[in-house]
């Protein structure tokens, strides 16, 4: 269980635009991805089933972009506890050379499955995703 989770994503040839690099739209997915991989690894199984998330907002910078058949590392960090029910994600995708090439922040929104409501994050199902040395639910 941690606070940072990594994928490596290769870039197919429907991942590409006119511009014949990735498309933004396949940068999104991909952080997408890169949050459901961490939540299914590090959720508790019965918090998975209980809740979902949605996500109210990205901030997104393109720094570079790769081509077909290029690859890219993507790397989720929660670097802070919720807030009610929002929780932040920070994004990195670095290409081989290690250069960064697109950085983000989205912010996430807990879900009851049951009853389709935004809820308050429960302490038990940040803890396993906060950075070392915890995070004090009172906040």
């Amino acid at each position: 269980m941690s606070n940072s989770f990594t994928l490596t994503f290769t870039a197919l040839p429907e991942h590409i635009d006119m511009n014949g690099h990735v498309n933004n739209t396949v940068w999104l997915r991909w952080m997408e991805d890169l949050s459901g991989a961490h939540w299914e690894s590090d959720a508790l199984p019965e918090h998975a089933d209980h809740y979902v998330w949605l996500v109210l907002r990205h901030e997104i910078d393109y720094r570079g972009n790769i081509t077909e058949g290029e690859q890219v590392t993507g790397e989720t960090v929660i670097r802070e506890g919720p807030r009610g029910p929002r929780f932040n994600r920070h994004f990195s995708f670095t290409g081989a050379d290690g250069k960064e090439l697109v950085r983000a922040k989205t912010t996430w929104a807990m879900m009851d499955k049951a009853t389709g409501k935004l809820m308050r994050v429960p302490g038990e199902v940040a803890a396993p995703f906060m950075p070392e040395g915890g995070w004090n639910a009172a906040s």
